[in-house]
């Protein structure tokens, strides 16, 4: 079996690869507006994260988009759109290309984790319609089973990948379609046997997202010229996953990308861009639970006393999501319950994490970036600034990205990330938009 302190410390390790919650916590009932979790005043928000299986499908993949704060929806398209937003690639310039990203991944934390990424596409010789094939490989490092005893069962390697394929079409000059059809694969435990649960097995999903990009060439700002752009990505809308035979099924991080960029050419050697992502999951907000543990008698599951059961189809958690936030529970003096006004609305717009940046090349070649972001602390607190560098020429370019922290102990801190990429029609860097 997996000893229950091993098993604590793997579900935390997990908790900080990527999703909106960096802490686990939950909404609870507040007795004088003091939550009983944090201490905070609860008028201020109470700490209520969100987690999902297979967190690492919304980890930043590589360094353009890791330089500017983990925002990437509408900046101009290379072969990691198929992560950020599948429909971009329809405008890509090259006729074929290849990138290669690497992170170690929460290495104040431990020293072994790391996240790959390979991506490419192909422009179909209709010149509209691009398509692209994605590798996202994350190692987990190792861990150490053992019994109830403390005897060591064996050691294992933890890991979960994903392989994607892509599809995207243009729609007229300046609108385009992307799909992109995933595979999903979580080993965390190699089969052994987990107390109280049975025998585990290895976490299986397939999912898909739907993407729009809308650019928009030729805007003039005096003598200069810019160009517009604005894209959506729902991402991984699929199966939920488990890990057991007798375990409930947990939602994958099924989310929603939205934002614009533009883009301003200076004069014939340096351009600047300015994007900005808004992100929100599109699953359910764990609920307030009565502090008694309370059954309902119609689902026979713990009673909710704000927000919604949590145990329901993708279809219903992904509408539902825009609406189930719990807010704040105070306790009344005759042991009632009820919700502060407004509280509700409050937290479904904390649940909006937003990331911006900014990049600037001189001559096509070299580029400078960097970005924020920022998460309400009650849905996980990560925030930080980013810097990024890239270099092209001819067939090959090379950036790497930087992050800092602005919150004290953040595991996400002194974040590296480098991407090579390749390209195979000799244009080198992308041209300008005619």
């Amino acid at each position: 079996m997996m000893n229950s302190s091993h098993a604590i410390r793997f579900l935390f390790l997990a908790a900080f690869t990527g999703s909106s919650a960096q802490l686990v916590g939950q909404g609870s009932v507040s007795t004088n507006c003091i939550n009983q979790l944090t201490g905070q005043d609860c008028k201020e928000g109470v700490l209520n994260t969100i987690t999902t299986a297979v967190p690492f499908l919304l980890i930043s993949v590589d360094s353009r988009a890791g330089g500017m704060g983990d925002a990437g929806v509408a900046v101009s398209p290379d072969a990691n759109a198929i992560h950020w937003n599948p429909s971009k690639l329809a405008f890509v310039e090259d006729d074929s290309e290849f990138m290669m990203s690497y992170s170690p991944w929460l290495r104040n934390l431990v020293p072994d984790m790391s996240l790959a990424y390979l991506a490419g596409y192909k422009r179909l010789p209709n010149k509209r319609s691009t398509i692209g094939m994605s590798l996202r490989y994350f190692n987990l490092g190792s861990i150490t089973f053992t019994n109830m005893d403390g005897s060591t069962i064996r050691d294992f390697k933890p890991a979960e990948f994903a392989v994607d394929v892509a599809f995207a079409q243009q729609f007229g000059d300046n609108f385009s379609g992307g799909i992109a059809l995933r595979y999903v694969n979580s080993n965390l435990t190699g089969g052994i046997s987990v107390q109280g649960a049975g025998q585990s097995k290895a976490g299986q999903s397939v999912a898909a997202d739907v993407s729009f990009f809308y650019r928009k060439p030729d805007i003039q700002m005096g003598d200069r010229s810019g160009l517009f752009a604005f894209g959506m990505n729902i991402s991984n809308v699929g199966a939920k996953m488990a890990y057991t035979s007798s375990s409930n099924k947990d939602f994958i991080p099924i989310n929603l990308r939205i934002g614009p960029s533009f883009t301003l050419d200076l004069d014939e050697y340096n351009t600047i861009t300015f994007n900005m992502d808004a992100n929100k999951l599109l699953v359910p907000t764990p609920p307030v639970y009565y502090p008694d543990n309370r059954i309902d008698p119609v689902t026979n599951e713990r009673a909710v006393v704000s927000g919604r059961n949590p145990n329901v189809g993708v279809a219903q958690g992904i509408f539902g999501s825009f609406t189930d936030a719990p807010g704040v529970v105070l306790q009344n003096d005759d042991s009632t319950y009820s919700v502060l006004a407004g509280s509700r609305w409050r937290e479904e717009i904390r649940e909006v994490n937003l990331a911006g940046g900014f990049e600037y090349w001189y001559a096509e070649q070299f580029a400078f970036r960097t970005g924020y972001f920022w998460e309400h602390y009650t849905k996980g607190n990560r925030k930080y600034f980013t810097l990024g560098a890239g270099v092209r020429y001819s067939k090959f370019a090379l950036d790497m990205s930087y992050l800092i922290a602005n919150t004290q102990r953040s595991p996400l801190a002194n974040t590296l990330r480098f991407t090579l990429g390749f390209t195979f029609d000799g244009k080198g860097a992308q041209k300008k938009p005619e």
